[in-house]
């Protein structure tokens, strides 16, 4: 079995892999379209990161992938809604950077709320500049988290050791950490703080976010922080905002367009402002994190193919499945649109092949059916030609 991992994934996911007896080729960069479509040519486990831009036409080609990793948090690059009509299914790491993106995200605040930005540049260029002006403590400000997830909250728990008040909005009803306040509007928010940090999901609904009205609201001499989506903040009107002086220092680490790899060239309206640090989709790079995505990810993908657990998948309907069974047992997967009646047929051929079952499972979404049976190794040569002719039948595997 092969596995393909794109844009310099951390080598514990290759050791992981390789040590279950995989093929594993690691590329520093991402692929793009025909070449990406012919790197997948026999290759059952994809591991990508943000920039590889898994699209319909690519799963459509690859016959042979069984399940995509992604070393990050987000998923957008994936088209999920055709991976699980193609049967592959989806994982990600949704915990194993949290604690490095809080901590840049509190770094910046300091740095920011410090004027330290100016600070330093001034000493480079031989400028001994000891005033107090414009620079402040952290204690007793205010900070607007906007998305009160796994960072979100874990930037509270921080925040809030450091003495700063915290403040959070999120569309979904989270119960407070601390003494956090929720604050029901985003509009009800924007005016009350004094730094704003956004750690919001991908989903195209959050575009512009943060876009002039917004920044209208805010406080004068506001800090604002964007650690989440590129597109999440307009910033044409960051950059504008900026200038102005209404927002008085940012820290944006992720950006609407973002170079495929280190050798291509970065532009972004926000270069060579003052009191802004830019930093190159870094949140969750320190060795910690990304060595703890690439174990956690690798070990969901094994689980995967050795088991058909999917539990933390983004995709498939959440199963966790005991280790198949011993030497005089198969485990049968069987992967099918969400349609009536597919179980009813599957256990009609099991009766019609000698099939002894030992344990069944059966999930659903609202997409796809994932059926697992645990069975007899004795049954007729016909069983998985007939399981493949199930109506609604996307994939079956045997592990």
């Amino acid at each position: 079995m092969n596995a393909l991992l794109l844009e310099d994934i951390h080598p514990r996911a290759v050791e992981t892999l390789q040590r279950t007896g995989l093929n594993v080729r690691s590329e520093l960069k991402s692929l793009t379209g025909e070449s990406l479509i012919a790197a997948l040519d026999g290759v059952s486990l994809l591991g990508i990161r943000s920039r590889t831009q898994i699209t319909s036409a690519v799963l459509e080609s690859a016959s042979d992938l069984l399940a995509i990793g992604a070393f990050c948090i987000g998923t957008n690059q994936v088209d999920l809604d055709t991976a699980s009509h193609r049967g592959v299914a989806v994982f990600n790491a949704p915990y194993s950077n949290t604690r490095s993106v809080a901590e840049l995200v509190i770094a910046e605040i300091i740095f920011l709320i410090r004027r330290l930005y100016d600070k330093v540049g001034a000493a480079h260029r031989g400028v001994w500049d000891k005033s107090a002006d414009k620079a402040h403590e952290a204690r007793g400000k205010r900070l607007g988290i906007i998305g009160f997830g796994n960072i979100g909250s874990q930037i509270c728990t921080l925040a809030e050791a450091m003495g700063m008040d915290v403040y959070y909005y999120d569309r979904v009803d989270k119960l407070s950490i601390g003494n956090a306040t929720r604050v029901h509007t985003l509009q009800d928010l924007l005016p009350h703080v004094d730094i704003i940090t956004i750690h919001v999901d991908g989903d195209p609904s959050n575009t512009n976010l943060i876009g002039e009205p917004e920044f209208a609201l805010m406080k004068d001499g506001v800090i604002l922080l964007n650690l989440s989506r590129g597109h999440v903040v307009n910033v044409d009107a960051l950059a504008n905002n900026l200038r102005s002086g209404k927002v008085a220092g940012a820290a944006v680490d992720v950006f609407p367009q973002e170079p495929k790899g280190a050798a291509d060239p970065f532009r972004s309206p926000l270069q060579n402002l003052p009191n802004v640090l830019l930093t190159p989709h870094i949140g969750g790079s320190t060795e910690e994190a990304q060595e703890n995505i690439a174990e956690f990810v690798s070990n969901k993908l094994l689980d995967y193919i050795k088991t058909g657990s999917t539990f933390t998948s983004v995709n498939f309907p959440k199963i966790h499945l005991p280790r198949a069974g011993d030497a005089t047992s198969h485990r049968l997967l069987h992967v099918h649109q969400n349609v009536p009646g597919v179980l009813s047929e599957i256990n009609g051929i099991f009766a019609k092949n000698d099939v002894n079952v030992l344990a069944q499972y059966l999930r659903t979404n609202e997409q796809i059916g994932y059926a697992i049976a645990d069975v007899d190794r004795k049954y007729k040569e016909s069983l998985i030609d007939d399981l493949r002719q199930v109506s609604n039948t996307i994939r079956v595997r045997i592990v």
